[in-house]
């Protein structure tokens, strides 16, 4: 009886050491990304915006943008000081044209998803509202927020 018993016990524990599947890249699969994240939405950001163009800096463009800046941006962030949100006036120069879009056009899941995103909400405190901009207002955006670190 005893012997059946710890037969049964090393059975049952060889079994599960089988089934264990401790390896993160078994079967050949590719590792995932940090949050489940490709590389290209780590450095891009999550959401519809995947490639811009941004060539020299439109002035036009910079001056709309400020507008836009102005009426739906500026009561949580400012240039150069942390207030509500993180200061913006370098931004453009250490976050990719396309990050900054998606943070705009899609920032619930960017919230949600992204880890550099959750790091600054713990920074913050305040999660980023939709202000429901249209692809090319925060576009132009963009262009202002380029022409800060150029004025810089």
């Amino acid at each position: 009886m005893r012997a059946s018993i710890h037969l049964l016990a090393a059975l049952l524990v060889v079994t599960l050491a089988a089934c264990g599947g401790d390896s993160p890249n078994q079967g050949g699969n590719t590792p995932a990304e940090p949050a489940g994240l490709t590389q290209a939405q780590l450095e891009k950001g999550v959401g519809p915006i995947t490639s811009v163009d941004v060539s020299s800096l439109d002035a036009a463009l910079a001056a709309q943008g400020e507008q836009v800046f102005t009426v739906k941006c500026s009561a949580c962030h400012k240039m150069a000081d942390r207030y509500v949100g993180p200061p913006l006036g370098t931004v453009a120069s250490e976050r990719s044209p396309e990050f900054i879009m998606n943070m705009i056009l899609n920032p619930e899941e960017m919230i949600q998803k992204h880890p550099d995103v959750k790091a600054m909400l713990g920074q913050f405190m305040t999660p980023m509202p939709n202000q429901h901009l249209t692809e090319d207002e925060a576009r132009a955006v963009l262009e202002y927020l380029r022409a800060q670190v150029e004025e810089a």
